[in-house]
């Protein structure tokens, strides 16, 4: 699908200038469908110029951070809009945080406002105490002694004038190997960003139903879930993914006739696993996507076989503002267990130790460059610079192959490498081959310290329900189907894996517990 005239001929800088020119194509069709309320193009135009009026009256001015602390609901995408066009830097944050963990935030970006939900106000105001700040509380309900109502915050309608390269959003990083840390989005990544979903579907815009159960904190879930749809003139059904079952969710997508869902692996994982897979009609589905965390080739397999739709994996960082590979519109098609090619606006190489390019079939780190890659970390000049060759790509810490078609491959996070009497071990590779045991509902792999090895295998294994398996059996079955030395010498089966909310397992974390 191109990009339309109206969206490429839109002069303002201002990312919120394409919702406007989308707005106008299409002022009366639903934009956000909410759990009991839905908002049109002409209604979320409305409300965000009037917002971005009412924060320049309570004197939150251009370059402000303002904290959306809220979990998935229709004014989380009016906050956004409402910030963009008021030149102030929108910091989403995971709801799931308590008052520690929102105090880091609050802290790196000495926000000047919240905007939460009343059942998280006391961590808002627990968090500012703790470092002594007096930040301006919005609420989604009416306003108390010491809250504002988001409704009631309005003023002249307003969209400001910015460059290009103005930072327009921070979140974070999600912590999966230490503290996450800000990153710094201009509106000219999310214009970038804008502009690639035209790559994902060739359906109309009243065709558009895509169905949001990542949490919109979370890069994917805004920027492709729900950014891209509005762009487009989608319509985006906004759900609660502290509500998630795999259950509703093929219920939903039947329901609504939706016809895109992106989730992450674990999504998935639940899908298949669910006694009611195979129950629901989910032919209204033109694409699925997934990303945040390699797919298993077994449970992509198991899922298109039931299904009959076809699933793509893409893939994408915090720092890139999402995609910077898909699966969809590549030149010949799906290819499982890779993530696509390199989106049309995206340079991407392979490199060694060195810096070298390598061939193909030969791994390496990745390394992308293109108009959705962020400007830098903030507050972290030191971490910027060694985020970025001196040709300007950025390091994405990911090991990748490419085939001779331009396919590429996750093989496994850099950092998370086993070194095993002097072999290489990919987590990924191991933890695939796990999920094809039929007793294995989840998995993943870590290197432990060795005095004779410098590190061993260990797989942490959740059953399935019911499942007798034992250690031994998981290590016979490595033994027969991988070489000895990236079998797990240490199987510990556990109820679950320490997960980010985004679906990433918090490997680091299994290290320290194991110590």
């Amino acid at each position: 699908m191109d990009v339309p005239a109206y969206l490429q001929n839109a002069e303002r800088t201002n990312a919120a200038a394409l919702f406007d020119a989308t707005a106008d194509q299409r002022p009366d069709a639903t934009a956000i469908e909410g759990e009991n309320r839905s908002f049109t193009f002409s209604d979320l135009r409305e409300r965000s110029r009037a917002l971005a009026g009412g924060l320049h009256d309570r004197g939150h001015t251009e370059g402000d951070r303002l904290l959306l602390y809220l979990p998935n609901c229709p004014e989380y995408v009016t906050t956004i809009l409402g910030g963009l066009r008021a030149g102030v830097v929108v910091s989403p944050v995971n709801p799931q945080y308590k008052a520690r963990e929102l105090a880091h935030q609050l802290d790196d970006t000495d926000a000047s406002a919240v905007v939460t939900h009343p059942a998280l106000v006391e961590f808002v105001h627990e968090a500012a105490t703790d470092i002594g700040a007096d930040p301006d509380v919005l609420t989604v309900s009416e306003s108390t002694a010491d809250t504002t109502a988001l409704h009631g915050v309005s003023g002249d309608p307003t969209t400001v004038d910015v460059a290009a390269d103005t930072t327009a959003m921070q979140p974070y990083t999600s912590g999966t190997t230490g503290q996450p840390k800000g990153v710094l989005l201009t509106h000219g990544n999310l214009r970038a960003q804008a502009f690639s979903g035209f790559q994902f579907t060739t359906l109309p815009p009243e065709e558009q139903r895509e169905l949001v159960f990542l949490p919109l904190y979370h890069i994917t879930g805004f920027t492709h879930s729900t950014w891209q749809t509005l762009i487009r003139g989608g319509t985006a059904f906004v759900r609660n993914p502290a509500e998630w079952s795999a259950e509703r969710c093929m219920r939903e997508i039947e329901d609504h006739e939706i016809t895109s869902f992106i989730g992450v692996a674990t999504m998935f994982v639940d899908m298949v696993n669910d006694e009611s897979f195979g129950e629901y009609d989910l032919s209204s589905l033109d694409t699925v996507n997934e990303g945040g965390a390699k797919m298993p080739v077994a449970v992509q397999e198991r899922f298109e076989d039931s299904t009959g739709v076809a699933m793509s994996e893409g893939y994408g960082l915090t720092e890139t503002t999402a995609a910077t590979h898909t699966g969809v519109g590549s030149s010949f098609g799906y290819k499982p267990g890779t993530i696509g090619q390199p989106l049309r606006m995206t340079d991407a190489k392979i490199v060694d130790a060195s810096g070298n390019e390598v061939e193909p079939g030969e791994t390496g780190e990745l390394l992308v460059r293109g108009p959705q890659v962020m400007k830098g970390y903030h507050d972290l000049p030191d971490a910027t610079d060694e985020a970025f060759t001196d040709e300007g790509y950025f390091r994405t810490g990911d090991i990748a192959r490419r085939d001779a078609e331009n396919y590429y491959e996750i093989v496994d996070r850099k950092k998370h490498m086993i070194n095993t009497a002097g072999y290489n071990v990919y987590p990924s590779e191991v933890e695939s081959l796990l999920y094809e045991h039929p007793a294995v509902a989840d998995a993943a792999v870590v290197g432990i310290p060795d005095d004779r090895r410098n590190e061993t295998v260990k797989a942490f294994v959740v059953r399935t329900a019911d499942a007798d398996v034992t250690a031994d059996d998981i290590r016979e079955f490595c033994l027969d189907n991988l070489a000895e030395y990236k079998h797990p010498r240490e199987v510990e089966f556990v109820d679950d894996l320490p997960r980010t909310a985004s679906g990433k397992v918090q490997k680091f974390k299994l290290v320290t517990d194991d110590a």
